[in-house]
């Protein structure tokens, strides 16, 4: 036998080394990678347009509701009133507790 050592050896050890990097890289580009969906559709807004659509319908139907009657929950006999009759009563209430 020889004292010198095997010049295979080096190489099988940069290969293993290399080999044991790719496979990490490869287990964190599954892992941490998102998956690639289609287009983000869920509520249908795409354009600053359709945005501006959306909010205006829903501030009309907030002030709907604000200056609307309507049961909140019919069994504990909890009520909607108008916001400016709410505020009167609230200033009455507190008015008459001083």
């Amino acid at each position: 036998m020889s004292d010198s050592p095997s010049k295979s050896a080096p190489l099988v050890t940069i290969l293993t080394v290399l080999a044991g990097f790719a496979l990490f890289l490869l287990v964190v580009y599954y892992l941490y990678v998102p998956l690639q969906t289609g287009p983000y559709t869920d509520d249908g807004i795409h354009t600053a347009a359709v945005r501006k659509e959306n909010l205006a319908k829903l501030r009309e139907k907030q002030a709907k509701q604000a200056a609307s009657y309507g049961w909140v929950d019919q069994k504990t006999g909890v009520v909607q009133i108008p916001l400016e009759q709410a505020m009167d009563l609230t200033v009455k209430n507190y008015a008459s507790k001083h």
